[in-house]
């Protein structure tokens, strides 16, 4: 084990007693993993709930920002003051978007240690076997599919990126904009290119979990929109 898979196996080996635990009961290695992207994505949940909230107070005063920019376009320091001052004024916080993404980064990377890998963080034996069982069309679960998940996972990616980009836009503020479209043509192209190298079993774990993504992003639209409604019938 590598000196990056101990420090991960902190994360890492409770999930693999969660997914052993989960596989003793299913006795079936591809539903377990199933079942288990669904339990890790609910845990989840408030954090990226968190996230996508910040994301829509930032839209909702996007026309402020944008004026600030135009009337400050000369003026970087004093743009930079007003933005403060707006963000005090509107109680929001720039970082609280980030936050959540920076807590999950170190439970995302475990999983991948873990997926890549189960035996290296599973003491049972029955798992031994079960890593490599085939699930629909994937003959072994411990391999890389070449092209059907790897595809599927890359789709789900860019879905997930548009909605996300959607409800979140923003103006330009240091290129972030930009980099997010960039992001989202980039990063499914790269999600295909890794899937075909990793185990097909991890491939999935990106792809189910990228499908509760958008759900939840769908979720959380629609409870914005349900927000905005009861706000203009009181109005």
């Amino acid at each position: 084990m590598t000196t990056y898979e101990k420090v991960m196996s902190i994360i890492a080996e409770p999930m693999g007693w969660l997914l052993s635990f989960l596989y003793d009961l299913i006795n079936n290695y591809g539903i377990a993993l199933i079942v288990f992207t669904l339990l890790i994505r609910a845990a989840l949940l408030p954090l990226y709930a968190s996230q996508i909230k910040s994301s829509m107070k930032m839209k909702e005063f996007q026309p402020k920002i944008k004026a600030l920019q135009k009337k400050y376009a000369n003026d970087k320091e004093t743009l930079n003051i007003k933005m403060m001052e707006l963000y005090k004024e509107e109680k929001f916080n720039p970082m609280r978007g980030c936050l959540p993404m920076l807590i999950q980064m170190p439970i995302i990377l475990a999983l991948f240690v873990l997926l890549r890998n189960p035996m290296a963080f599973i003491d049972e034996p029955q798992m031994l076997m079960g890593v490599h069982e085939a699930f629909l069309w994937i003959p072994d679960l411990s391999q890389p599919d070449p092209w059907v998940l790897p595809i599927l996972a890359g789709i789900a990616t860019f879905f997930s990126f548009s909605l996300t980009q959607a409800m979140s836009a923003t103006s330009d503020l240091g290129g972030a904009n930009a980099m997010m479209k960039m992001m989202k043509y980039f990063f499914p192209v790269m999600i295909v290119w890794m899937g075909r190298s990793f185990p097909a079993g991890l491939t999935m774990y990106w792809f189910v979990g990228t499908l509760v993504q958008i759900v939840q992003t769908v979720g959380m639209n629609k409870w914005k929109a349900k927000q905005e409604a009861a706000a203009n019938a009181r109005a």
